[in-house]
């Protein structure tokens, strides 16, 4: 195996073990502007969330790229916003899409 292949291998361990939040089932707000142009706003499942970024699920198809929102507690003063763009999304058996984002603002 090359440094290279060590390297990445490495890198994914690490993100496997880094800080990961149980967010299963809570709601979020995500927002992002559609290929129309038009700004898009919902209140969806929050699956997984971590550092790097977090999974949710959604009625409706997100394109890959694109710059999204995250809000958290949304209605709540002291929420907090997080920039990402989507890297995944896939359609599931029941209709609905598993939508991957990686977190673009992370110091």
């Amino acid at each position: 195996m090359s440094d290279i292949d060590n390297t990445h291998e490495n890198e994914a361990s690490e993100r496997r073990r880094s800080f990961r939040l149980d967010m299963e089932k809570e709601i979020i707000d995500i927002v992002w502007v559609d290929n129309n142009g038009d700004e898009k706003r919902k209140k969806i499942v929050c699956l997984d969330f971590s550092r790097g970024g977090l999974k949710v699920d959604c009625d409706c198809e997100i394109a890959a790229n694109t710059q999204v929102t995250v809000i958290f507690k949304a209605a709540n003063p002291n929420s907090q916003k997080l920039f990402g763009k989507v890297i995944r999304c896939v359609k599931q058996d029941n209709g609905w899409f598993e939508v991957a984002m990686q977190l673009t603002d992370l110091a």
